[in-house]
Formats: C-alpha cells, structure tokens, sequence
C-alpha cells in the first residue's frame, strides 16, 4: 500500500460579518457605465454589498440612450420592500427616477428607511438625452429632496430644480442655499462644468467647504454622477461623516475619470477599478479644501 499523506483537518467555518449594505435605486444602462451598473461596480470597489431596485430599463451605448422602459411603481416598491425587509440597509442612493409616480413611491418607502439617503436627481444624461420627465421635478422638489441626506445637483439639475443659473464659482452658494431650501440635510453642487479645476461645493447651510481637484483632459466621463454618489453612499454605509465620505468619493472618483476608457464610438466610462489597475505613481493627487 502506498503512504497516506494527511494534510490536516479542513477548517471549520469562520463567523464573519457581513458587509455594509447599500441599496440603489436607479435605471439600467445597458452600456454598463452609468446607472445601476455603475452604482453596483463603484460599491465593489468600496467593499460594500451593493443591491439595486430597477426603475427603468434603457438601451444605451456610447453614443446615447436610445429607449427607455418604466417599470410600474409597485415593481419599484416591491423590490425596495424586499431588501429592506430581510436583508436590510446601511444607506440608500437614488439615480434615474424618471416619472412621478415612481418619484413618489420611492420617496414613500425612504421616508422611514433610517438610513442615510444619497440623492442624485437625475435629470439628463451624459448625451443630453433628458431621464426625468418634465411634471416630475415638482415631485422631486416637494418629496424626494426632503427625504435626502445628500443631494448631490450638478449644474443643469440645480437650473432644474430652482431656476438658477451658475456660470461661475462665485454662484455655488446662492445655489446651494436655493437647493438646501427644498428640504436635504446637506447639499452638493457639482461645478464640474465650470471652466478651471473641477470644483464642488458642500455644505449643511452651517459649514461649507469647497472640494477642488484637478480636471483631466479625458473626454471618457460617462457615470460620473451615478458613480460619485453611490461612493458617498457606500462610504456613509460604513459609518463615514457626510463631509469625510464627499472628500473620499470625490478623490475616488478623480482617479476614475482620469483613468476613464474608449468604448464604442461614443463617451466611454470613467474606470470602477483604476485604483486595482492603476500604478501608484500614477494616482491622481486628492480634492483639497478650497
């Protein structure tokens, strides 16, 4: 007979703790870069579970969106009620909404979640291509806005909601007070479009603080928005302040942008995993206090 070889016992089972848990409750971008599918990939990259509740589903490439299918509200509901109910949350982010009955419901069921909530209206996409019907800003104002811990307007979505115009860096505080007057604990203006380095303002209405980083010249921008907000979720999921989350997925999504990739003919994504694939003296140096 030949020589038994033992290695050892297998180990036992080893209790670990779940992950933070994020859900996000957004539309699908069948190009994978913005949408859920971001949301999902920026919440990997921050070691946080991510789950998602469809809003609608989009046919979408580099070159823009091409159709958009609602799902019905109690679809909506249904899935937020699932997780809720047996896996539970840690912090909640919004994206695409779209019409206002789903604006609604979905406003309904944060309205008692108890987590923190990171709102980013949606309005149009990287392409111009508009993803919040027009009689669906009101609800967003009056019901969806009151609920967030964080909203986070870029500029057009700022113009949208209050009717403020920002053309320089000097504007940011009169559209953060009009955005914080709708009803969120803290509010967001990204200022990405301004000329200069990319500049954001934070603030509660108490402290404010301006977020500069350098602008990259990558036109590869697509998720930006879904991705810096689902990165604030997943960093206050894991107990981060608001304004230590904002400057950590500010940074994070610096990097992702610079490292942002040519897909199809169009705008290709900013880059989830930059930070795994991306050579140390590479890394882009972070957002700074203004």
């Amino acid at each position: 007979m030949g020589t038994v070889v033992s290695f050892g016992s297998a180990p036992g089972p080893v209790a670990r703790l779940p992950p933070a848990r994020v859900l996000a409750i957004a539309g699908s971008d069948s190009g994978g870069g913005a949408g859920i599918q971001a949301d999902l990939k920026t919440a990997l990259a921050f070691g946080v579970h991510g789950m998602s509740a469809l809003t609608a589903v989009t046919a979408q490439n580099s070159l823009g969106v091409h159709g958009v299918w609602e799902l019905p509200p109690e679809a909506v509901v249904a899935q937020i009620r699932a997780v809720v109910a047996d896996i539970g949350v840690d912090a909640v982010k919004t994206g695409m909404l779209s019409s206002p009955p789903i604006v609604a419901a979905v406003a309904g069921e944060l309205a008692g979640v108890g987590v923190p909530v990171v709102v980013d209206p949606v309005g149009v996409s990287k392409h111009g291509d508009p993803l919040l019907a027009p009689e669906a800003v009101e609800t967003v104002r009056t019901r969806l806005l009151p609920v967030a811990t964080v909203a986070t307007p870029n500029l057009d979505e700022v113009r949208l909601l209050t009717g403020i115009d920002v053309r320089t860096e000097a504007d940011l505080p009169a559209a953060a007070r009009a955005v914080l007057d709708l009803g969120p604990r803290w509010v967001l203006v990204k200022g990405g479009h301004l000329p200069g380095d990319a500049v954001d303002l934070l603030t509660d209405g108490q402290h404010s603080v301006m977020l500069r980083a350098p602008r990259h010249d990558n036109r590869h921008t697509h998720g930006t928005g879904c991705t810096l907000a689902s990165a604030i979720a997943s960093l206050l999921a894991r107990g981060a302040d608001v304004p230590d989350a904002v400057r950590a997925a500010k940074d994070y999504v610096t990097g992702a942008v610079g490292a942002g990739f040519p897909l199809g003919a169009g705008i290709g994504p900013v880059d989830h995993a930059w930070q795994r694939r991306q050579p140390p003296h590479l890394a882009t140096r972070p957002a700074t206090r203004g």
